[in-house]
């Protein structure tokens, strides 16, 4: 028993270090899109969870949408690629581009963008919940160290 330094309890399962699944056979729950957000039409999306990462602070999803034009908030940093039919994206800022198969695109959490559907839109969309400002300072303060100098820490 003396190997034994952590408590049985506080041990977690072990997680998969690898999944993988065809996009297309995953099930789509309906995610409605909050009715406040909507411009125009009435848009349904769909959300399959793939996986998440062991902390929590990451999830892969696919994500689709029929016909409409919607607000849309991201609570976490999302990287998304298109994988059928096309959506026309308004930033914060006025840039305006439209996603088309094999496209990618970030968006960074804690923003407002404005999507417009014309019939479909499928995607991967890989999320990432956002380090607190003093974290990833400190993180980034290390990776410099790490590196010799050789990055900023600027946040």
């Amino acid at each position: 028993m003396a190997a034994r330094s952590v408590p049985y309890v506080a041990l977690k399962p072990a997680a998969k270090s690898f999944v993988a699944h065809a996009s297309d056979r995953l099930p789509l729950k309906s995610t409605p899109i909050n009715p406040d957000w909507i411009i125009s039409g009435n848009p349904e999306a769909r959300t399959a969870e793939h996986s998440r990462g062991q902390d929590e602070a990451s999830l892969t999803a696919i994500w689709d949408c029929t016909a409409g034009e919607f607000r849309w908030h991201f609570g976490w940093d999302e990287t998304v690629m298109i994988l059928e039919g096309e959506v026309h994206i308004t930033a914060e800022d006025g840039t305006e581009r439209t996603l088309c198969p094999g496209d990618v695109a970030f968006f960074a959490g804690g923003t407002w963008a404005s999507w417009r559907v014309d019939t479909y839109v499928r995607k991967v969309a890989f999320l990432r919940k956002p380090f607190p400002k003093p974290l990833a300072i400190a993180y980034r303060l290390r990776n410099m160290l790490r590196n010799g100098g050789s990055q900023g820490i600027a946040a």
